[in-house]
């Protein structure tokens, strides 16, 4: 049995169904709490079942793979790889372990139009070319593109520092691979409610989603979920008010699970004063005595007379103007 594949079946073994946990886990004393991310992908099928035929074969197409020296600027990057960050320090070190050891599993590829596309071992590709080396060690297998999605998102999604943010932006590139969303969750062993968790984030605003490229780790999948409903709540009104408090986010001011409320009560506000500011009343007078009004705002323009005030006459005259203007028939 392959390294690759043990790793893999070893980063799964504890995403089974629901059902399969709850046959097995029988605490003494209540457990810490997880991360938020892991009860989202410990629904479904689970993982490691959905993954079964995936990785039987690649474990056929590792048997008699080529292993070759790669040039490592022949090697793309995997398009589906979920992590954006990668620690400086780990890479370091791991490039000083490769400098005075050598690799000691090969990065494993498949062939690409322009050379070679990494399936597994960004870490070791990127700690290559931190020193300098020219080649590479590798497993060159062959690889379908919904293999290729699957198992770049399972190798990353049981570290605890992967974010919300990529496993998000990594989904969406993974779309298109599935027939459906609701197929895709169940390759990925996620609930649809935990996927569309995720794929939330493709609906915040660009300015969000711009420094969230920089910064995966300002907004949480349940959190930046709150901030869209909140911002199709208030429209306009939250839109300006989510503007207005993002930066608190950023410089870590404001928590990133308090967001979504204080865009509520800030749009509420400003819709209150926008609509007291923008509305006129004006009053109608018979002679010296208050007849009625003529009310405008944002919504609505309202003409109200007291009752006894108009004439036959007069009364005839404001329905044939309504019924010129809206084409109304006068009654």
């Amino acid at each position: 049995m392959s390294s690759f594949r043990d790793k893999m079946a070893a980063k799964t073994a504890e995403l089974g169904s629901s059902s399969e946990r709850a046959a097995t886990e029988r605490p003494a004393a209540v457990a810490p709490a997880e991360p938020r991310r892991s009860s989202a992908f410990k629904t479904g099928p689970g993982m490691l079942g959905a993954l079964a035929v995936a990785q039987q074969r690649i474990q056929e197409l590792e048997n008699t793979s080529d292993k070759l020296m790669l040039p490592v600027n022949a090697i793309q990057p995997n398009p589906w790889q979920p992590r954006k960050i990668f620690s400086d320090e780990g890479l370091a070190s791991l490039a000083e372990s490769i400098r005075e050891v050598g690799l000691v599993e090969p990065v494993v590829v498949r062939r690409a139009e322009n050379g070679y596309q990494l399936i597994a071992g960004e870490r070791r590709l990127r700690a290559h070319a931190l020193i300098q080396a020219n080649e590479i060690r590798a497993s060159v297998i062959e690889c379908s593109d919904q293999d290729m999605a699957v198992l770049a998102l399972v190798e990353n999604v049981g570290r605890e520092d992967l974010t919300d943010y990529e496993i998000g932006q990594s989904l969406r590139r993974a779309e298109r691979e599935f027939p459906t969303r609701k197929r895709m969750a169940e390759a990925l062993g996620m609930s649809r409610k935990g996927l569309y968790r995720f794929l939330a984030f493709e609906n915040l605003p660009d300015f969000m989603r711009r420094d969230l490229d920089l910064n995966p780790r300002l907004l949480g999948g349940s959190a930046a979920d709150e901030v869209v409903s909140a911002i199709k709540k208030y429209g306009s009104a939250g839109l300006s008010a989510a503007r207005e408090l993002w930066p608190a986010v950023v410089g870590r001011t404001l928590d990133q699970g308090k967001l979504a409320a204080a865009i509520g009560a800030q749009a509420s506000r400003s819709e209150a004063t926008e609509s007291v500011s923008e509305r006129s009343i004006e009053k109608i007078f018979s002679g010296k005595s208050h007849a009625g009004s003529i009310t405008k705002d944002t919504n609505s323009f309202t003409v109200k007379l007291k009752t006894g005030v108009l004439s036959d006459a007069q009364e005839t005259q404001i329905r044939e103007l309504i019924s010129q203007l809206f084409n109304v028939k006068p009654g």
